[in-house]
């Protein structure tokens, strides 16, 4: 191959790796915000009909559910059930796709919990409005465990 066919190839491939990038991100944004996450956690053990889910989702109002559980269902994470009865009725659970995001979502809600502690001290200390070169020079003076044991100084 020429030159310009390997640069057309490379620009294609570029290419291909940003919009890989954009739907990556579109979809993390998705199931990362918070009432996405929530919903999904409380669709984990059963499927649950709209109020019901507004109910254990405290603090959400129902044009924010209506609005995330549209969403969900177009990224095919959650299904929905009308049933034709004075008034409406309308269940929500979710797909095998969706069940398959509730263990990552346990490890990252274990991970949360694990490490909060930390979380928060870090917060203080940054909120406390610590100068950058005081903290630099605690994490400097202090050689973690792992350097020591491979003799970094």
């Amino acid at each position: 191959m020429n030159n310009q066919s390997n640069d057309g190839l490379q620009a294609v491939s570029q290419l291909t790796m940003l919009e890989d990038c954009t739907v990556t991100r579109q979809i993390l944004d998705r199931v990362g915000d918070k009432w996405s996450m929530l919903i999904i956690v409380n669709l984990g053990a059963q499927s649950l009909r709209f109020k019901e889910l507004q109910r254990r989702s405290s603090g959400i109002s129902q044009r924010m559910l209506t609005q995330t559980l549209r969403h969900l269902e177009r990224d095919g994470l959650v299904w929905r059930k009308a049933t034709p009865t004075v008034p409406l009725t309308v269940e929500y659970g979710l797909t095998p796709l969706g069940e398959s995001l509730l263990g990552p979502l346990t490890l990252l809600v274990e991970w949360v919990n694990g490490n909060r502690g930390e979380i928060a001290k870090a917060r203080i200390s940054y909120d406390s409005g610590r100068d950058e070169t005081e903290v630099v020079t605690e994490v400097e003076t202090e050689a973690p465990p792992a350097a020591e044991a491979i003799g970094a100084e």
